[in-house]
């Protein structure tokens, strides 16, 4: 790809706009003033610029000369193509410039985001420890994700590493869409492959290829949907060395969208480390590994396979990842318990509960405590509390059959201020959530629907 600042002819009012090297976004709307996003990439921030607005057929003029400088350049320049174009939608690269125009009926409006990236630094700029670069350095034989926020720096830290491994001999692929990684000529970038000139292309198919070019490392840019993270680890189990890109607030976020999309048994040998960007910096290194073992606070005869979640460099367990039933926990490995003497069980039995009635109701359940192994109380709002119970206690009684446990439903106002519930601990950020959808509407809408279709579904979970 091309460099900073290298890019052919384009439109002289768009290349005022970029004039200023610290711009790396210019966002460009009919009939709106222009933005730009600038400053160094630790201090990034949105202006909105004192200039008239272009109205929509400035924007049009602006989208049809950068088509027009695509198709010139292409036969010439590598880095002049078109990455997508779709109904109200078209994604160009004009050099080291990705562009990406839209329009109605996909838009309200006619718009243009051009997007140009800061200049590359080196790994060596990163002021890396010893034993990060050593890591770095084993990436051959590992699957790993740099994670972080939507401009956060991840896919300029995952072409330095590219770089930083090409410059030691290591043959280096990518696959991406689109194509912006900022790398040697040398190494191939790849965009999603189509089995003719009139079908979708799919990074499956291009995995297929890279299978056979026998690369020793490939960064996987833009790791976001069910099937990227199916590609990622057919890749890893094949044994190549694989660097994905994906967006999350967190590393352990990150790890998140990895469960449910693969099987948890070999979770660990997909994905061995999660490396955290935040403005430009690593933040957070996690790595993970497999144990037989009693998940923290369970009884030893509970043993079972359980995924660690260990800081780096330290090594020290922060969270266990295991099933348990049809559920799938992600708990702190301390077994600190907050506001509540309930056991590991019971906090699992209560968790799951929780998202039955959640989904069964659309209530929100602020908390369920089991005393013992045969009673348990409920917590909800106070207009929600007929809904649990019922007509006549109809509700609550076959929830006590069901659950062969005794039942009290109370308001969520004699919980303590500002209590969190312990069972949230083993529960999904999926179900959480999903509890706080519910807690926004009424539960009325929910329940009165059908009473019949739940008691059809509850009587379906006895057969």
């Amino acid at each position: 790809m091309a460099k900073f600042g290298d890019h052919p002819p384009i439109p002289d009012s768009l290349e005022e706009l970029l004039s200023d090297e610290t711009v790396s976004t210019v966002f460009l709307k009919s009939d709106c003033p222009p933005r730009v996003k600038r400053g160094h990439i630790t201090e990034l921030e949105v202006v909105e610029l004192d200039i008239e607005p272009f109205n929509r057929s400035m924007i049009e003029g602006i989208a049809d000369d950068l088509t027009i400088s695509v198709e010139q350049y292409n036969e010439t320049r590598s880095d002049c193509f078109v990455e997508i174009n779709r109904h109200g939608c078209k994604v160009l690269q004009v050099g080291d410039l990705r562009v990406t125009i839209s329009w109605p009926p996909f838009s309200d409006g006619w718009e243009i985001i051009v997007v140009r990236p800061v200049a590359q630094p080196s790994l060596e700029e990163y002021n890396l420890d010893e034993k990060l670069l050593h890591l770095i350095g084993d990436l051959q034989n590992q699957g790993t994700l740099v994670s972080g926020m939507p401009g956060s720096g991840k896919s300029t830290l995952a072409s330095a590493i590219a770089h930083w491994l090409d410059g030691k001999g290591s043959i280096v692929k990518t696959m991406e869409s689109p194509r912006d990684l900022q790398l040697p000529k040398r190494v191939t970038q790849y965009a999603p492959l189509a089995e003719d000139e009139h079908s979708r292309g799919s990074m499956e198919l291009t995995a297929d290829i890279l299978f056979l070019a026998r690369p020793d490392f490939i960064v996987f840019d833009e790791v976001r949907k069910t099937k990227d993270f199916e590609v990622f680890g057919d890749c890893r189990l094949a044994g190549l060395g694989l660097l994905g890109v994906t967006h999350s607030a967190s590393a352990l976020e990150a790890i998140q969208r990895m469960i449910g999309r693969v099987e948890l048994g070999i979770l660990a040998q997909i994905l061995t480390t999660v490396i955290h960007v935040e403005k430009g910096k690593i933040s957070e290194v996690l790595q993970l590994g497999m144990a037989v073992k009693a998940p923290t606070g369970m009884q030893a005869d509970l043993a079972r396979p359980v995924i660690q979640v260990k800081s780096y460099p330290d090594g020290k367990v922060l969270h266990e990842i295991f099933s348990f039933g049809e559920q799938i926990c992600i708990v702190d490995a301390d077994g600190a318990v907050s506001g509540d003497e309930m056991s590991p069980i019971q906090l699992l039995a209560a968790a799951q509960l929780k998202n039955r009635l959640s989904e069964d109701y659309g209530i929100k359940i602020h908390h369920i405590k089991f005393n013992g192994n045969s009673s348990a109380e409920i917590y909800v709002d106070e207009s929600a509390i007929g809904a649990i119970v019922g007509q006549g206690g109809s509700t609550i009684k076959a929830l006590e059959q069901e659950y062969e446990s005794k039942f009290s439903v109370k308001s969520a106002r004699e919980l303590p201020r500002n209590f969190r519930p312990p069972e949230d601990r083993y529960r999904s950020s999926w179900d959480l959530q999903a509890d706080r959808s519910v807690g926004g509407r009424a539960w009325e809408n929910s329940y009165s629907s059908s009473k019949k279709d739940r008691r059809a579904k509850r009587k379906g979970r006895r057969r």
